[in-house]
């Protein structure tokens, strides 16, 4: 049995508890985490009110170093995949495609984001601070995998968080199949679409 003392899983729902409680215990056969905590909340009733709840207050919920965050469409596979020293970086998700637009995936700069999936571990330093930056609305869209990994980036990088790379992200989790990580059977967690 893994033992990640450091690491809370968590999701947030107001819907489908029992979907959620599945993936929370698949996400744990083989990983004994230092919390696990399902937040049933009614009044995130819709996208935005999640997304604002996860920026603004996730972070009041974790008591210890980092949170992996699931969804009932997105959690451990493979926990025989995990690597301690994941717990570096203070973001670890599943790879983006390039984007098709001229906005999407980007940092203030207008970089390209490849790493930045909502299903993930992140470290409540990256959760306290998030939580203090205004929620900025692009093309109004204030999902929270954009406030921390795009729209806040230099920002938390400024402050010392570190974004997991590319190329270990391919092995991290799937959401999307990109040429990067067609040919990878297996990785540590998904997020269905």
């Amino acid at each position: 049995m893994l033992k990640l003392p450091s690491v809370t899983l968590i999701c947030l729902t107001n819907q489908n508890f029992a979907d959620h409680l599945l993936a929370m215990e698949r996400s744990s056969l083989e990983i004994e985490f230092g919390a696990r905590k399902i937040i049933y909340d009614m009044e995130c009733d819709s996208i935005e009110k999640w997304n604002e709840k996860i920026i603004k207050d996730l972070y009041k919920y974790v008591d210890t170093t980092h949170a992996l965050l699931i969804h009932s469409d997105g959690y451990v596979i493979h926990p025989e995949l995990w690597r301690d020293d994941w717990l570096q970086y203070d973001w670890c998700s599943s790879p983006w495609p390039l984007p098709s637009d001229n906005y999407s995936y980007r940092d203030e700069e207008r970089n390209i984001v490849r790493v930045g999936n909502s299903v993930g571990l992140r470290s409540k330093k990256l959760l306290e601070l998030g939580a203090t930056r205004l929620i900025k609305y692009r093309y109004g869209n204030n999902s929270e995998d954009g406030h921390y990994c795009c729209h806040n980036r230099e920002w938390l990088e400024s402050q010392g968080c570190k974004f997991m790379p590319f190329e270990e992200a391919i092995y991290f989790g799937k959401e999307h199949t990109i040429p990067e990580n067609e040919n990878i059977e297996k990785t540590f967690l998904f997020h269905a679409i």
